[in-house]
């Protein structure tokens, strides 16, 4: 299993705009619709990468603790589908259906949107405040597949907890670990 780290590019940027196919419902979905005025998370995952099977319950938690607070969370897999079957649009619904995600969750066909966001690995995460600017970029936690430590959510966890508050978000934020993208050829 290869690991591949976050690009932990500088913050402060906007969010790209978007819109993507939602798997669950079957229809498009512009970031305008998605996002929240108070803080988006935006989420680059996979069915089929164990690093994203790792943290699966722990998203669920999370987004289900902070939607309530008025959080958006918005999942995007951006992985070659052909060359990847497991992360088609059709087994993305599945595996959302399954895991009970509290969130859309959008296929990037394109890959563009990846691109735009400077994505590398599955999971990657980015937040936004509430004028999208991207406030954090980085890891869920230090939990992985092997390392035996615990889910927690604590580092995008502060991160909200910080926006909510009204207080800056640490500057201290280690990049995630995952599986790279499945880039087309």
């Amino acid at each position: 299993m290869a690991e591949t780290p976050s690009k932990m590019n500088e913050l402060g940027f906007i969010a790209p705009d978007f819109e993507l196919f939602e798997t669950v419902t079957g229809k498009f979905k512009k970031l305008e619709d998605l996002k929240s005025d108070k803080a988006t998370v935006i989420m680059f995952i996979c069915n089929h990468c164990p690093f994203v099977k790792h943290v699966n319950t722990e998203l669920v938690k999370l987004s289900n603790d902070y939607l309530a607070l008025g959080v958006s969370f918005i999942a995007i897999s951006s992985n070659d589908a052909v060359n990847y079957p497991e992360d088609s649009p059709a087994k993305m619904k599945e595996y959302a259906e399954r895991l009970g995600y509290p969130f859309p969750y959008l296929y990037d066909e394109t890959q563009e949107v990846a691109k735009a966001y400077d994505a590398a690995c599955t999971p990657d995460f980015f937040i936004f405040n509430d004028t999208m600017n991207c406030v954090y970029r980085g890891q869920l936690d230090d939990s992985r597949p092997s390392n035996g430590k615990p889910l927690t959510g604590n580092d995008i966890r502060n991160a909200l907890d910080a926006i909510l508050s009204g207080n800056p978000v640490s500057a201290i934020q280690k990049p995630s670990i995952g599986c790279n993208i499945k880039w087309k050829d």
